[in-house]
């Protein structure tokens, strides 16, 4: 029998918070960072917890580390890094969704395994967008299964999660105290590996229950069509839009003529723009021409991308004898709307232009943007658009990579009717990039330093070789995750410090004294830590159990080992509510809601319990 605890104003203060907390994330009163801001008000005006806890978060290891990487994450996208790894993953995984959620989920998983999670989500979420928006699959559906995987990732290995790597001390300390009861026991410490069974199946498992239940549980969200005209606004539709609808692929049989590209006329014969060239026989899709000049060869074996509309491009096709593809292949990258799109440009007064022709100035290989059609006076022109005087006022619409728009609208000829999306990307700087992500991984791991000030110091070094600047650093933080999770670590603290966390599993254990048998016993434990998790921290909820858990194995005549491991394990079972940071970290770029958690978490919850103690079962010999 565990002494009872008696329950104190302070404890029914917190629970009632914790009620409070519940109700504003189940019916979504008020936006989740604003509950964080709410607990971090709330809570010391209670008196329950000091001033200086009720913020001690936003100081907070896991806060200052998702600041951190975030940043760090920044810089491997604007370098190009994640552009690689987004290559490859289309590349082996095709436009199929559940390939895509289960090559990243399996890799996010797998890196977890030596780095912590948040980490993990954090470096992965840029390339994970990234690869949706090409494929066009609603990133809502993968960013749950990659955030759940790189969670229970970290019980791969005993440095995978905070609890795992506390096991060893946490069960040392009790075993030095308890020794009377062991009998002088020595005491046995974990490996680095011996957790690794429960993790892999843990991994399948999950991967398995997306695969097959994904469909029903993760939320549908209707994403963008994959063709260029969801990226022109309902004016630039009214005035350029019957010509210019669709970006389109089209393969060039074997028997075609070699010709060059203005023999063809395909401009003046079907207001049509060919955008790019994709070259056969080339290695990561071909030989790619982003914007073809006239001089350019169409040959057996190339693919075009051509922008025109559906009308046209079937004429065009029937006419020439190619073959147009039902979806974007080859140059689905190309051709993303993640990487290029259309945007009107108007000439400005004190244009270098005017007075000249697009041909005089060679402006597409100057710019490599391709002019689509010309606003001029009050009349659309898609003909002899190169060769048309250029006046004040005239606006053109064009076609381009968004790096090579930001580069143009530098040189302050034209002035752009919308924000250009993207950014400018430094390839040159990805050494430094994977530089400053290796200087924090050996911080990390290596040297033993802490977690917040190894990536800290990537994200430092990020800035001072330049990849980034400061004040992009500022911007790419989503600090709506940031408060919540600040929020959200002083009511853990609240739990723990009033002693209700303890007062609660207590209460449970010995309301089932008499039913406790060994494997009941570990099935409570499960059960306990992951609430306990929830509603405190991992490392809270794994510094609460691991003692409470070892005292009542021993009452149970169980193996204390295996009641703190299955502790150190359930710390990680957080997936109903966004109160782990990897679920808040995903919440805001997934499109979430609390209760689209509560639907893909419930049943995850309950797999992670039951996997766990079915593998400690037949592999850790828990039965008694």
């Amino acid at each position: 029998m565990i002494p009872p605890v008696e329950m104190t104003t302070d404890m029914m203060i917190v629970f009632g918070f914790l009620i409070f907390v519940t109700i504003l994330f189940v019916f979504e009163v008020v936006r989740v960072d604003m509950v964080g801001l709410l607990m971090m008000v709330f809570l010391p005006l209670s008196g329950v917890i000091e001033a200086s806890q009720a913020i001690s978060g936003l100081s907070s290891n896991a806060v200052v580390s998702i600041i951190a990487v975030i940043i760090i994450g920044e810089g491997l996208d604007k370098t190009g890094v994640m552009n690689i790894f987004a290559r490859h993953i289309i590349k082996f995984a095709g436009k199929s969704e559940m390939r895509i959620m289960a090559l990243v989920a399996s890799t996010v998983a797998f890196i977890s395994s030596f780095m912590q999670n948040i980490g993990a989500a954090a470096l992965f979420l840029p390339a994970t967008s990234r690869i949706c928006r090409q494929v066009n699959v609603p990133v809502s559906r993968i960013l749950i299964p990659m955030g759940f995987c790189a969670v229970i990732g970290g019980c791969l290995t005993l440095v995978g999660s905070s609890p795992l790597i506390l096991l060893n001390d946490l069960m040392a300390s009790w075993w030095s105290n308890n020794q009377s009861v062991l009998g002088d026991k020595p005491f046995e410490a974990f490996g680095l590996f011996s957790v690794t069974p429960i993790g892999i199946a843990l991994v399948i498992t999950a991967i398995l229950y997306f695969l097959v239940f994904g469909k029903f549980i993760l939320p549908k969200v209707k994403s963008k069509p994959d063709d260029l005209s969801c990226l022109l606004n309902d004016d630039l539709e009214c005035t350029y839009g019957e010509e210019i609808h669709s970006a389109y692929e089209l393969n060039i049989p074997s028997n075609f003529e070699t010709k060059r590209l203005d023999e063809l006329r395909i401009r003046p014969l079907y207001h049509s723009t060919v955008i790019c060239i994709c070259k056969q026989g080339k290695q990561d899709g071909g030989l790619k021409v982003f914007v073809p000049a006239r001089s350019d060869i169409i040959e057996p074996g190339d693919t075009v991308g051509v922008i025109s509309n559906g009308e046209h491009i079937q004429n065009m096709a029937q006419d020439l004898g190619w073959e147009l593809c039902d979806d974007l292949n080859r140059l689905n990258e190309v051709l993303s709307p993640d990487n290029s799109g259309i945007i009107e440009a108007i000439v400005r007064p004190r244009s270098e232009l005017v007075g000249k022709t697009l041909h005089q100035i060679y402006f597409r290989k100057k710019h490599q943007v391709n002019p689509l059609a010309l606003f001029k006076g009050d009349k659309v022109f898609y003909e002899d658009i190169s060769e048309a005087k250029i006046q004040t006022g005239d606006a053109f619409l064009l076609f381009g990579q968004w790096e090579k728009f930001h580069l143009l609208k530098q040189k302050k000829d034209f002035a752009f009717t919308e924000h250009i999306p993207g950014e400018i990307m430094h390839p040159e700087k990805a050494g430094f990039a994977i530089g400053s992500l290796v200087l924090a991984l050996v911080l990390a791991l290596g040297l033993n330093v802490a977690l917040s000030i190894s990536l800290l110091a990537g994200a430092v070094s990020m800035i001072l070789t330049r990849v980034i600047s400061i004040d992009e650093a500022y911007r790419g933080v989503d600090w709506m995750t940031v408060f919540l999770l600040a929020g959200l670590i002083p009511l853990g603290l609240a739990f723990e410090k009033t002693g209700a966390a303890l007062y609660l599993s207590t209460s449970i254990a010995n309301l089932m004294q008499g039913f406790l048998t060994p494997f009941v016993l570990f099935l409570l434990i499960g059960f306990l830590t992951s609430f306990f998790t929830l509603v405190t921290s991992n490392v809270g909820a794994t510094v609460l159990m691991i003692p409470l858990a070892m005292n009542m194995s021993v009452q149970c005549n169980a193996d204390p080992r295996m009641a703190a491991l299955l502790v150190a394990v359930a710390a990680s079972n957080t997936f109903i509510l966004p109160t782990h940071q990897v679920n808040a970290l995903i919440m805001r770029p997934g499109g979430y809601k609390v209760k689209d958690y509560v639907r893909a978490g419930s049943g995850m919850t309950l797999l992670y319990i039951g996997v766990v103690m079915t593998i400690m079962y037949f592999f850790y010999g828990i039965a008694g």
